[in-house]
């Protein structure tokens, strides 16, 4: 047996080897140890932290950082000079008329960090922030796209947070979409985000506007620190398979605060090996169980987690799909989605929406936008 160090303070995982044990009959439902073949099995994708973002420093020369593998975003081949884009921009806005498609040629082509040092020359030279110049210049769902797109990725999701959270516009699934599918650190970070952006706590904007068990699930989410590695103890996987089945099927009515408690402390290689194991116990698929258990934002949370847990790429499909499906277009899911995983994993967003709609998510967009909306959306996600 060995042991493997885990992130958590002075917690071990215990990780050994053992054949995969007979499932019981579906009528005995009797619970039974979750193998390491069933923990070790589950299909896990590469999730960066905000920092990571750029393969390339402007003006030349390798970046430190690297930009995920499978980021859709497109670069020039040679690093471009922020100065001249920012020049190129400000004659783009010039005259009658804004020239947005050398616009969105130029944004929609520079990853994180190039787009930081084209605001900051933007400024310097002009006097003005060019998010500002943006906001005056394009109009309709091409302006929000490209206004959140130009943002720092933790800036970008604190802002989709204020606005989602604020009584005004309050859209509790967005901001349910945005905790539950951070990873701990993008959330470490994103919080101080928030309170330097806008002057207030993330965790009183949550108690301000939620409540219940939707209200416990998401400040437990943002607040308790996660093991974000591969490793994984089948007893303790095995045990939470457990005391969910005590906590829902077993019983008349649901525990909450059990799910609460394993669905916030678990890291997400874990929770996978919980849903496998959960499967292979009792016959049942987890997330059919939080369907029949739950409801409401509440459900919305632990689903999200469980399937951003199980496969993030297949989630995000799913949310792009509902999106744009039925009569009109949910251009604010649409925008958000494709600004927020270009330069993370829209090429496994894209390979999955395929493989379960049978259509490229290029044509999808194509179908469901126009002008230069349509232009810049489909220059981020790219081709087929």
């Amino acid at each position: 047996m060995a042991m493997v160090e885990r992130g958590h303070p002075k917690q071990l995982d215990l990780v050994h080897r053992s054949p995969l044990p007979e499932k019981t009959s579906k009528k005995e439902r009797k619970p039974e140890s979750a193998s390491p073949s069933v923990c070790n099995s589950i299909h896990l994708l590469p999730y960066q932290p905000y920092r990571i973002q750029s393969n390339r420093i402007a003006g030349g020369g390798s970046a430190h950082r690297t930009r995920s593998a499978m980021a859709s975003l497109t670069l020039p081949p040679a690093p471009p000079n922020p100065r001249q884009d920012a020049i190129d921009l400000h004659k783009a806005f010039k005259g009658f008329g804004c020239d947005t498609t050398t616009v969105s040629n130029i944004l929609a082509h520079r990853d994180s960090m190039q787009r930081g040092y084209i605001q900051q020359e933007y400024k310097t030279m002009y006097s003005e922030e060019l998010s500002r110049r943006i906001s005056s210049e394009l109009s309709g769902n091409h302006k929000k796209a490209l206004s959140l797109w130009i943002l720092d990725p933790a800036g970008r999701d604190a802002t989709v947070l204020k606005e989602a959270l604020s009584a005004e516009s309050l859209d509790l699934k967005a901001a349910t979409d945005i905790i539950c599918s951070r990873t701990p650190s993008q959330l470490q970070i994103m919080k101080q985000t928030y309170y330097a952006k806008f002057g207030t706590y993330l965790e009183h904007d949550i108690s301000q506007q939620t409540s219940g068990d939707h209200q416990k699930i998401l400040l437990a989410y943002v607040g308790i620190p996660r093991y974000e590695g591969p490793e994984v103890d089948p007893t303790i996987v095995t045990h939470d398979a457990k005391d969910l089945y005590k906590a829902g099927e077993k019983k008349l009515g649901t525990d909450e605060k059990t799910f609460i408690r394993i669905f916030t402390e678990r890291s997400w290689a874990h929770m996978a090996a919980v849903a496998s194991a959960y499967h292979h116990m009792y016959d049942r698929s987890l997330q059919k169980v939080v369907k029949n258990e739950t409801s409401g934002n509440f459900e919305v949370a632990l689903l999200t987690i469980l399937r951003c847990a199980e496969n993030p790429a297949k989630y995000f499909a799913k949310v792009l799909r509902k999106s744009m499906k039925g009569l009109g277009t949910d251009d604010k899911t649409l925008v958000r989605v494709v600004v927020t995983r270009t330069e993370i994993d829209m090429q496994y967003i894209k390979a999955e929406y395929y493989k379960k709609y049978k259509k490229p998510l290029a044509d999808a967009i194509h179908s469901e936008t126009s002008g230069g909306y349509r232009t810049f959306l489909l220059s981020l996600v790219g081709s087929h």
